[in-house]
């Protein structure tokens, strides 16, 4: 099985919150995921549980166990999580072309030509 197969649907926007925070903090306990979360929102301890468990099964976050705490972390960066919506929205939307999706973000105006073609320059670089 895959990363790409593992991942399933688009994350909820708690589940986006849950790997945020872990994200930008590093390694954390549920309790701790709780704690960051309380203001926008207030999780029973068994809920964030669940979300942990759900995030790690699909391959977002993996833990280990410090005593009897479980303590999550990322498994994979933000910047792939990125690029794998921006997959799904590509095949979604656009028929799975990334030249139709591009021309859409320029005629948009959420990307300038000019960065088009800097983005150019570096993808013709890396070959």
């Amino acid at each position: 099985m895959t990363v790409r197969n593992t991942i399933g649907p688009p994350l909820t926007e708690l589940q986006q919150a849950i790997l945020s925070f872990i994200w930008s903090n590093g390694p954390a306990t549920s309790e701790q995921v709780r704690a960051a979360l309380r203001s926008t929102h207030p999780l029973k301890d068994s809920s964030v549980r669940t979300l942990l468990r759900r995030l790690e099964a699909r391959g977002y976050i993996s833990h280990r166990l410090a005593g009897n705490t479980f303590v999550y972390r990322a498994a994979i960066p933000a910047s792939s999580v990125a690029a794998r919506a921006v997959r799904h929205i590509i095949d979604r939307f656009c028929s799975g072309s990334v030249e139709q999706f591009l021309v859409g973000m320029v005629d948009e105006h959420v990307i300038s030509r000019p960065q088009i073609e800097r983005l150019a320059r570096k993808v013709k670089k890396h070959k």
